[in-house]
């Protein structure tokens, strides 16, 4: 039976990867697979650190969106495939990958999912969460001082430089092609148990299959 797909779409810093990380703690884990599509940024180390600084990550030339097509029609197909491992420190593709196997729900989650035609089209569900700039900003600040080796400044002179009219330009036009539009706030749980549920109907479909 052919995988369902979830695509979760919004701006950086929207709560995409929480949300999904809530989806996927309330339903059987081990039924799903998870791919970000920040995996799939382009390899750069045929640039220096510095050189690779100043590209634009949030425009979707910075993707390799066939790969991720060509996973997503391959795990379809039931079979396994490796994705990518991203430094986000170095600003490049890590050596090797992590393999994901086929699952009966499959989510991805990245911020110009819903861009392309031919990659919005795999999904059958459509999720845009839709959070003010200035939520997304501080998120962004946090998670990359944190997580990420970023100071503020860096953080804040690409956010104006790219990441904020990217956003204007790409992703928040994205959102008219969601079946589903979530406000970001202090209260998810109503999204969390329908999105849930959703993927347990799913996942009980696909038991019910294997069963006959």
């Amino acid at each position: 039976m052919k995988p369902y797909l979830i695509g979760i779409a919004g701006g950086s810093g929207s709560g995409k990867t929480t949300l999904t990380r809530q989806i996927i703690a309330a339903c059987d884990a081990a039924s799903v697979a998870w791919i970000p599509f920040d995996a799939y940024y382009r390899d750069l180390s045929q640039y220096n650190h510095a050189e690779r600084q100043q590209m634009n990550f949030d425009h979707p030339d910075a993707f390799d969106t066939a790969l991720c097509l060509q996973h997503l029609d391959a795990l379809a197909a039931q079979q396994s495939v490796v994705v990518p491992e991203y430094d986000f420190i170095a600003y490049t593709r890590a050596a090797g990958g992590h393999v994901v196997h086929p699952r009966p729900v499959i989510i991805v989650d990245g911020i110009l999912l819903f861009v392309d035609p031919a990659l919005r089209r795999r999904f059958d569900l459509r999720v845009y969460i839709d959070a003010p700039d200035d939520v997304r900003l501080l998120r962004r600040i946090l998670r990359d001082t944190q997580e990420r080796g970023r100071d503020v400044v860096s953080v804040t002179t690409q956010y104006t430089a790219t990441v904020r009219p990217m956003h204007q330009a790409f992703v928040a036009p994205s959102r008219e092609h969601a079946h589903i539009i979530i406000p970001s706030g202090d209260d998810t749980q109503p999204a969390v148990a329908l999105l849930s549920a959703e993927v347990q109907r799913q996942i009980g479909r696909a038991n019910d299959s294997l069963v006959r």
